[in-house]
């Protein structure tokens, strides 16, 4: 078993705003993992700086965690659970790195076994929910407008919020799209008043959840919005393994899974079960990522209420064929593992 990697930049269609700022260029880190016989898994690897994470300390993580999955998969090619056990051990943080080389372990038995990621699983792909598509906060009302009317084959929106202009922006994007489903996100920006403020203004507008109104740390706060908020909220930024979904049980209404964040497909796993033990909403979401990213959270896409796969669908350039989310309907292709391929001429 050998791991190697390569680096990739992409560009989105548009600059990609949120409170924390926004960038057109995004750089992605590939992951392969190549068995005795000449078969390929590839993951892909999204950083981001909020998670402590960037190209660089993926290369960097990549290098401490070679040996260690080099070992445990070439012992055992199938051993997914003590791949990613072992993974934890090794490092901590680091998630990004850790879900490509998770990604392209499952990736690799799916092709072994000639099945999809999501028939190991014994899932229905055909039950995901619709995923949403990402308005960014944008620079003028008539760039936002523009947006919204190219997301016109998408039923569901969600929308950035989290600057000084979020009560122009939800009244723009609701004249502009007036029966869709909406779900606003704040990235954390808001405070506890400005929320509560923000929240009865959003009930007029027929929003469907508030995804991370508060930042990160302030659990006593989002228990405090949660409690007097007409509509549901869902954690983001304060959710990022399984072992912190008991502590928002009663704080907030749900979580919002990301590969990125939780470091492999087996914690992402461990977190839906756990939340739905708590009877909470589970959603997953993504970063800036190509369709190799995106296809690894499609396939348990059937487990969860809200999906946000639209990572992909945001690139100018993306260099895969993979899941889709076409009108908002999450495919992916009948193919071994994660069912991934390369453009025809994509440079990566």
């Amino acid at each position: 078993m050998k791991l190697t990697h390569d680096t990739h930049t992409v560009h989105t269609k548009h600059p990609f705003v949120i409170a924390r700022g926004g960038s057109s260029e995004w750089k992605l880190v590939r992951v392969r993992l190549v068995d005795r016989d000449g078969v390929e898994g590839w993951g892909e690897a999204a950083p981001n700086r909020f998670y402590g994470e960037t190209t660089e300390t993926v290369i960097a993580a990549l290098a401490k965690l070679a040996p260690v999955v080099e070992r445990v998969l070439g012992e055992d090619p199938f051993a997914l659970e003590n791949l990613e056990s072992e993974m934890n051990t090794a490092i901590r943080l680091n998630g990004s790195a850790k879900s490509a080389i998770s990604a392209a372990a499952h990736d690799l038995v799916g092709k072994r076994l000639n099945v999809p990621v999501y028939r190991l699983w014994g899932l229905d792909p055909f039950k995901a929910p619709l995923s949403s598509f990402t308005i960014g906060i944008p620079s003028t009302e008539k760039e936002l407008v523009q947006r919204v009317e190219e997301a016109e084959s998408y039923p569901v929106l969600k929308v950035k919020l989290g600057s000084d202009r979020d009560a122009e922006i939800i009244r723009a994007v609701r004249r502009a799209a007036p029966t869709k489903v909406l779900r606003v996100d704040a990235n954390a920006a808001w405070t506890t008043k400005h929320a509560l403020r923000m929240i009865d203004m959003l009930v007029e507008y027929g929003i469907e959840f508030v995804e991370q109104p508060l930042p990160a740390h302030d659990l006593d706060g989002l228990r405090f919005v949660r409690e007097r908020s007409p509509l549901p909220i869902v954690a983001d930024e304060s959710c990022i393994v399984a072992s912190d979904v008991a502590k928002l049980a009663g704080v907030v209404d749900g979580i919002n899974i990301k590969l990125a964040k939780c470091g492999g497909l087996r914690e992402a796993l461990r977190m839906i079960a756990t939340a739905r033990a708590h009877g909470m909403i589970v959603m997953c979401g993504c970063m800036i990522e190509s369709s190799l990213g995106i296809s690894a959270a499609a396939h348990f896409a059937s487990l969860l209420d809200h999906a946000d796969f639209d990572g992909a669908a945001l690139l100018a350039d993306d260099p895969y064929e993979g899941a889709t989310i076409e009108r908002g309907q999450i495919r992916i292709p009948n193919a071994p593992g994660l069912g991934v391929t390369r453009k025809a001429m994509a440079v990566v």
